[in-house]
């Protein structure tokens, strides 16, 4: 199946964050490098995030368009050394809903940046908007926070969410998001 510019550009995105996050880590300072992957001693985190599903629509599909998304995070903490496990349920304003479950690793851009690549895979019902062609969707991506006081963090995240070609119907879709997360005790 040959894949249409929408497509080529949003795999090309993909590619790019995921480039650009190991640039990123490549470029961090060597002070830093006893605590560059993980937040080792942070405390468990509940996240909540606001913003845009489907941020790169498509008029070629039906119900693409950009919608409102809420959600939010239980993240262990880091468990498996630098990787943090997470589970996360969200919705858009169209009636989606995604349950879901995931990894993530910090990377430290000095004292105060974050760096957070993650996947995720999970239950996607659609409500009234696009259909992503299959009820089993996988979420990557990447989020950039600021450490506040108190291990709080305030940030952006971008994420693609696709089947991964486990249906012919793959249109994919976009998120963008500001998150703020609180440590529980």
């Amino acid at each position: 199946m040959r894949e249409s510019g929408l497509d080529l550009w949003k795999s090309k995105l993909s590619r790019a964050a995921t480039i650009g996050a190991a640039l990123a880590r490549a470029a961090m300072p060597a002070a830093n490098a006893q605590n560059a992957a993980g937040s080792a001693g942070e405390p468990p985190h509940l996240a909540v995030f606001a913003g845009a599903f489907d941020v790169v629509p498509d008029g070629k599909r039906p119900h693409s368009g950009a919608d409102a998304l809420l959600g939010a995070e239980y993240r262990l903490g880091p468990l498996f050394g630098a990787l943090t496990p997470f589970l996360g349920l969200s919705g858009t304003s169209a009636g989606g809903f995604y349950g879901y479950f995931g990894f993530g690793i910090d990377l430290d851009l000095g004292r105060s940046w974050v760096l957070n690549p993650n996947v995720a895979a999970g239950y996607w019902a659609r409500g009234g908007g696009i259909d992503l062609g299959s009820w089993w969707e996988f979420r990557e991506g990447v989020e950039l926070d600021y450490r506040l006081s108190g291990w709080r963090r305030l940030g952006v995240a971008f994420y693609h969410m696709s089947n991964a070609g486990l249906t012919r119907q793959d249109p994919g879709a976009e998120s963008a998001l500001l998150v703020y997360s609180v440590p529980l005790p």
